[in-house]
């Protein structure tokens, strides 16, 4: 059976017609889809390029092909090319016997609005929640509170909508879009965790004689993450008095802007920015180097970051965003977009060497249950439902 997947990534491509990433959705992602199916065509953008950086991986190869949808970025350019955009969706997932539409995004949305016409059925990959997406400070745009509102209106239609859905949190993005009664809903994680990916044991207690280092890892293509938020927090811990560094893993066209900020703040012999790293060996070792992870984000789904950082025995302080509450204790979060709350908490766990080595145990438990092996049944389980919808409907429509 062909299966057709559509999400929002922004992939590059070659001359060859080969397709690259730079940090997710290489080819060992999509080796989870042919399980269950024979084909796998992924639906997205591609930016062309005329060859591939080192640090890129293979995203097409045996049994998985890319149908590139044209390019845009935002709502707004998105709107100059809405026809051409969803002509290439209709061209690339009619053909296919199942889809899936990993969600919130425009081509997910445009996608439904292609298979409700044609009468096909659906089902839905739910990764974050557009309400969160688009809250005060993760989005400059005078346009937010109607994209929020028109975002979480689509995603909800889709949900009402679609033949089965699966989270990638437990609870937290189910309140908001509950699937449509009698239908088939699950959650699974799209992180996968290798045996290399977990620290051998947690991290006993450490008096520190020197400083602590805080490290960050997320994108600053916006800033829905907290960088900014964390860069105050710093600031005051620093006027506390503690002794402080931080590192942030990650890229994006706001990291000039959170750059500067902290140079107006004094900060830049405190704070490091190493730009993006290749998934994998790299990130691990600044997770091993460091204290404390730091993630005060304004919106989440399940933070893949974080949960790599817990599987590193890394002590985390989060916010209360999304499906964080999923992964860490009450006593490790604070609100949302609220420096001095932060650098209270910061300062009460960096303090405390004994309640950091209990972190430290409690995480690496609770990142066991993102283990490869441990998601794998319950993916799979949806991954039948889909197929066996496709099949369904097919025996439906070509009776024998």
């Amino acid at each position: 059976m062909h299966l057709a997947v559509t999400l929002e990534h922004r992939f590059e491509c070659t001359p060859d017609g080969t397709v690259w990433t730079e940090i997710m959705f290489d080819y060992p992602f999509w080796r989870r889809y042919l399980e269950v199916f024979d084909r796998v065509s992924i639906i997205a953008r591609a930016r062309e390029v005329p060859e591939a950086k080192p640090t890129w991986k293979r995203v097409d190869g045996e049994r998985v092909s890319f149908c590139s949808v044209p390019l845009f970025v935002g709502p707004h350019e998105y709107l100059t090319k809405a026809w051409q955009v969803r002509r290439a969706i209709r061209a690339a997932a009619m053909p296919s016997d199942a889809v899936i539409l990993r969600t919130p995004g425009v081509i997910s949305f445009a996608a439904t609005r292609e298979l409700l016409t044609a009468r096909r059925p659906f089902c839905l990959e739910i990764v974050a929640d557009p309400y969160d997406l688009f809250a005060p400070g993760c989005v400059d745009s005078p346009f937010r509170p109607y994209f929020r509102w028109r975002f979480t209106r689509q995603l909800r239609r889709q949900c009402a909508e679609a033949s089965g859905v699966s989270y990638v949190t437990e609870h937290a993005i189910q309140r908001r879009y509950p699937a449509k009664a009698g239908v088939f809903a699950t959650h699974y994680s799209d992180v996968e965790l290798s045996d290399a990916a977990f620290a051998s044991a947690p991290r006993p207690p450490v008096q520190r004689g020197g400083a602590i280092t805080l490290v960050h890892l997320g994108s600053f293509n916006l800033l829905y993450k907290g960088q900014d938020v964390l860069v105050a927090a710093l600031s005051t811990c620093l006027r506390w008095g503690l002794d402080l560094r931080l590192v942030f893993v990650g890229d994006g066209r706001h990291r000039q802007q959170v750059e500067a900020q902290a140079k107006t703040r004094g900060l830049m012999d405190r704070v490091s920015f190493l730009g993006q790293l290749p998934a994998g060996e790299a990130p691990r070792e600044q997770l091993d180097r460091a204290d404390l992870f730091v993630l005060p984000s304004r919106a989440e789904g399940l933070p893949r970051a974080m949960i790599e950082a817990m599987a590193r025995g890394l002590p985390c302080v989060g916010s209360t965003a999304g499906g964080i509450p999923e992964l860490l204790a009450p006593e490790d979060m604070v609100p949302p977009d609220d420096a001095a709350a932060l650098a209270r908490k910061i300062r009460e766990v960096t303090s405390d060497p004994e309640r950091m080595a209990r972190s430290s145990a409690r995480n690496l438990e609770r990142a066991r249950l993102y283990h490869a092996n441990a998601l794998r049944e319950p993916r799979n389980r949806f991954y039948q439902h889909v197929r066996e919808t496709a099949t369904q409907k097919a025996n439906l429509q070509h009776p024998s």
